[in-house]
């Protein structure tokens, strides 16, 4: 029996425009739990998948992984699949976090809400798969799932899976070569799911009572909320979905990131909504990890883990590069970003900074606040990181005043050594505390968050000039479609999306000297040596 994986993740209305050099974690686990049952998936992105050569009638069920931004390309999904095959549809990852409305939408037949896999494990062993349906009995005593019986049902929610099974379960590794630019693509391995930022939004109908337990009470205490705000940052729905974190074993992450260098990976980023998370969990245990500040930085795990990767052979050749996904500001501690410094130099690192104003992100439920963060900034600069800093324009309580804050904030970041200034325009989340606000509005038609728009490109330009005659170690992807004589490559350690001039071949490493700067996103360069 054959099952397809669609991974439809940032497809939006069918394929992506941004990020294209990403492949999440998601999509490779979930093939880790069907492989683990002895069956056979293969993996293909919407874009693919929606060509109208591509054949899906060799498969017997169909699973999709996507975002709530992706309902567009997961309905064309569906429909063609319908068009061609009475295989039954599941469909599971944030998507399905808007529960019945979106549902309804998507025609799927189950849904899998929060983690999938203790829960498609339980469709395995109901012989889901190999028998095609289960009675209406069945399915509604498996929890976490949305399913259709002649109406929509909506299950209880399944507890988040405890750390000592999460570590069981393992991702599949031959699957990545199932996406087309692999060796180029920055390829995430889950190392922590969940958050430990327990605080909560003052921005919400739910009225604060200022009980003070979200921020000052014990770990249990901080779990539930006496006014039902919904924990974390405003925005987010991470600590809703997955809860607190919980840290997979060294030797699992080491033996996954080992066999994806293996099959041609070249770029692997540390997945983790905050990276110096890592291990923290296994020092308050059995208590839920639900204080983003307290206890420091699980300095011996981290060490453990990424000593550990350095030795990998690619690695030391400086042939494959470790990257972090994000780190919490006010975790950056001297002795965190020294130990960073010692096996992640050059490595991108992510900050969310998301406002300017001290004020501003109390208010939103924002872990550090934006002077930890910008001391954080110096102090990885400083050990040869490169950050990459977050804000969000258009969010709930944004003001003139936070709106200055934050543009200063910017100029300041740039000061202190940060490579690059992330945007994002607010959308609203299922399950976050902002998940019923309005989309934020486009920065053209905001005066505010136009402000902070321009503020970043400039911010933006002024870093990429900085690039001018230097060089970058890229990884090679493939012709540039403007000029077909030219080849787009990615950086293996930090920078934008270069365009290298001559003809060369997907997964060479080359040392590229930079001549042009395209646009804020792309820069062009001539390649000086082939390394690899």
């Amino acid at each position: 029996m054959n099952l397809l994986i669609v991974d439809a993740l940032a497809a939006g209305k069918g394929s992506r425009t941004v990020t294209r050099d990403v492949i999440g974690a998601g999509p490779r686990s979930i093939a880790g739990v069907i492989e683990s049952r002895g069956f056979e998936s293969k993996i293909v992105t919407s874009d693919k998948f929606l060509d109208s050569k591509y054949n899906c009638k060799k498969y017997n069920s169909l699973l999709i992984s996507g975002m709530s931004s992706d309902i567009p390309s997961v309905r064309k999904i569906v429909k063609k699949w319908r068009s061609e095959n009475d295989g039954l549809v599941i469909v599971g990852g944030p998507i399905t976090s808007q529960f019945e409305a979106v549902f309804r939408k998507l025609n799927a037949d189950i849904g899998v809400i929060g983690e999938g896999e203790e829960t498609l494990s339980e469709l395995f062993e109901q012989r889901l798969f190999t028998e095609g349906i289960l009675t209406k009995k069945v399915l509604s005593q498996i929890k976490g799932i949305i399913y259709r019986n002649d109406e929509v049902h909506v299950n209880n929610l399944r507890p988040v899976i405890k750390r000592e099974i999460f570590d069981t379960y393992t991702p599949s590794t031959k699957v990545i070569q199932d996406y087309e630019l692999y060796k180029s693509s920055r390829v995430y391995v889950e190392i922590t799911r969940g958050c430990s930022n327990y605080h909560r939004t003052r921005l919400t109908d739910n009225i604060c009572i200022e009980c003070g337990k979200c921020t000052e009470g014990s770990l249990e205490d901080r779990y539930y909320c006496p006014s039902g705000i919904a924990p974390g940052c405003g925005y987010c729905s991470v600590p809703s979905l997955y809860g607190p974190p919980k840290s997979r074993s060294v030797d699992n992450i080491v033996k996954e990131i080992s066999e994806l260098l293996r099959l041609g990976v070249s770029r692997v980023v540390l997945s983790a909504p905050g990276f110096l998370d890592y291990g923290r969990d296994l020092l308050v245990e059995p208590q839920p990890l639900t204080d983003p500040r307290h206890p420091e930085p699980n300095y011996e795990k981290i060490e453990e883990l990424l000593l550990a990767l350095s030795k990998l052979k690619k690695v030391r050749q400086r042939k494959a590069s470790i990257l972090l996904e994000n780190v919490k500001g006010n975790l950056v501690t001297e002795k965190a970003a020294r130990i960073l410094g010692k096996y992640l130099r050059n490595a991108t690192v992510n900050i969310g900074f998301e406002s300017g104003s001290a004020k501003h992100c109390k208010e939103l439920g924002r872990p550090s606040t934006p002077e930890e963060n910008l001391i954080a900034v110096e102090r990885l600069s400083r050990v040869g990181l490169k950050p990459y800093v977050y804000f969000i324009h258009g969010l709930p309580g944004q003001t003139r005043k936070t709106t200055y804050a934050t543009i200063n904030m910017i100029e300041k970041v740039v000061e202190a050594g940060a490579a690059r200034i992330i945007l994002y325009r607010f959308t609203p989340l299922p399950m976050s505390s902002f998940k019923d606000f309005p989309m934020g509005p486009p920065a053209i038609r905001n005066k505010y968050s136009r402000l902070i728009k321009e503020a970043s490109e400039k911010a933006n330009r002024r870093l990429k000039e900085n690039l001018l005659g230097k060089k970058l170690r890229v990884v090679i992807a493939q012709q540039y479609n403007r000029n077909r004589k030219n080849m787009i490559g990615y950086p293996l350690y930090h920078g934008p999306v270069v365009v290298v001039e001559g003809l060369l071949n997907e997964g060479d490493i080359v040392d590229v000297e930079i001549t042009k700067i395209i646009s804020d996103r792309m820069i062009q360069g001539k390649a000086t040596d082939v390394i690899f």
